[in-house]
């Protein structure tokens, strides 16, 4: 899981995510120029966070030389693909495996009252992810970008969240999944330290069902 969390962190990086997203849309290994010139950054840029990338997990890289190099002249350069280990980023994103995570672990912790188990578990794993990302200095907005949710601040300090990264699951097992999702993100905003958010349910067509919203006193 904490490789899963890492790659996760780097995604919420904007600059890191756009690379990622150009080396995975080529049909050929791209090499730092290559990446530099598409997304109009230095080279050295570019270097830096694709490199990021590889520690993640998400890129793999190597020394090729190009076809019109000439043999034995200048340096191999090094080029990045996206690495084959199964991570799933998809637009919108999903991230069925989270909560997969989430309701086996709580099947296992208490068989009988498996749902409750599983609140339990949602919030737990919120407030680890969100304890990560507070780690690395990742704030909300990019926090909820990595794991998919696509926020959008809105007027009066509520974020709403354009997209649920358990859309299939959702739709059949609305009522659990929602729930999840909610406790969650409350999760999440206990692990940064969000406290002047909360969690709230507030179902909308083609969105996650919950949205953020200024923590109430009292």
């Amino acid at each position: 899981m904490q490789d899963h969390w890492a790659a996760l962190t780097a995604l919420a990086d904007p600059t890191r995510r756009a690379l990622y997203d150009y080396v995975q849309h080529q049909d050929h290994p791209v090499s730092r120029e290559e990446a530099a010139d598409a997304q109009r950054m230095s080279r050295g840029l570019a270097a830096f966070h694709m490199d990021k990338l590889v520690d993640a997990g998400l890129l793999c890289a190597r020394y090729e030389a190009s076809a019109d190099q000439p043999r034995g002249r200048g340096r191999t350069p090094k080029v990045y693909e996206p690495a084959t280990d199964g991570l799933a980023i998809t637009v919108p994103e999903r991230r069925y495996e989270l909560i997969a995570e989430i309701l086996a672990d709580a099947v296992a912790d208490d068989p009988a009252n498996a749902g409750a188990a599983a609140r339990r578990r949602a919030h737990s794993t919120g407030r680890e992810i969100g304890t990560r990302f507070a780690s690395g200095r990742v704030d909300l907005i990019a926090a909820l970008s990595g794991l998919g949710f696509e926020p959008q601040p809105a007027p009066a300090g509520r974020v709403l969240l354009h997209n649920c990264p358990f859309h299939a699951l959702a739709a059949r097992q609305t009522a659990l999944v929602c729930g999840l999702s909610h406790t969650l993100l409350a999760g999440l905003l206990e692990g940064l330290g969000a406290t002047d958010l909360e969690a709230r349910l507030a179902p909308r067509p083609g969105a996650c069902c919950v949205e953020l919203v200024p923590a109430t006193t009292g």
